[in-house]
């Protein structure tokens, strides 16, 4: 069924240092059972067709894994729904004829490429920062049983691990805060024994890096935790500030 008409507010910038503005664009023939990346591919053949420049958006695997398909919807990150990124997100949360915005990431560390792509390499200079984990965790090991781990542990670490780099908590958060990122990458191996002999001075050199590429401070509002895809927990916050104060105060 494609009878759902919406009206499309999209953000258009040609480039980082040139002024963007909201563009109205009508779509028709939108099924609710349409992904919105497969509304978007909709209007830009439309677009194609008529000659005009298509609309710049990211994504890549639309299966709620790489975290590329990073809009803000509506004023949502994500936009409506808990627990989704942008290409689990369907028509059906919409109604006929309904006006839509759609927004790239607003953070200063995220600056536009075009429309609404962002250059998020912010976030792998703070990974590359934390650098690599010298346990040996490839070739012949002893059985990865053989070193006992408590199943509230493996399980918080796993929840880290799931953290997909898509910036949501930066879009979101009131100060372009991205504690929640670095917290998340470095949750992940404090909880584990392999990631103990790196721990200090990876929280250190990640949260120094966060603050050179220029985000935002940590009010605790909260609002990263909700819109996140993953759902990962503000926890991962309080054990980042654990471990970075335990290695500020034990620094040689």
């Amino acid at each position: 069924m494609g009878n759902m008409k919406l009206t499309l507010k999209i953000w258009r910038q040609s480039g980082p240092n040139d002024k963007g503005r909201i563009v109205d664009y009508p779509v028709n023939n939108v099924s609710e059972d349409m992904s919105f990346l497969e509304m978007l591919d909709v209007l830009n053949d439309q677009l194609i067709r008529e000659g005009k420049d298509p609309v710049a958006f990211d994504h890549d695997c639309r299966e709620g894994i790489c975290g590329m398909c990073s809009l803000f919807i509506n004023g949502e990150p994500h936009g409506p729904g808990r627990g989704i990124t942008t290409c689990q997100l369907h028509m059906r949360k919409f109604k006929d004829g309904d006006t839509i915005f759609i927004e790239p990431w607003r953070s200063a560390a995220f600056p536009v490429i075009k429309d609404l792509s962002t250059n998020r390499s912010a976030f792998d200079r703070i990974q590359a920062a934390g650098g690599f984990v010298s346990v040996n965790t490839s070739g012949n090991l002893v059985d990865g049983n053989a070193v006992p781990i408590p199943k509230d542990d493996a399980d918080k670490a796993f929840d880290a691990a799931t953290c997909i780099g898509c910036g949501a908590c930066v879009a979101t958060c009131p100060n372009g805060s991205a504690m929640l990122f670095v917290a998340a990458k470095v949750s992940q191996f404090a909880l584990l024994p392999q990631g103990r002999p790196e721990a200090k001075r990876r929280a250190l050199a990640m949260v120094e890096q966060m603050d050179k590429e220029g985000f935002g401070n940590c009010s605790n509002t909260g609002a990263c935790e909700v819109e996140c895809p993953k759902q990962i927990s503000l926890e991962h916050i309080a054990r980042l500030n654990r471990e970075y104060l335990a290695a500020t105060v034990t620094k040689e």
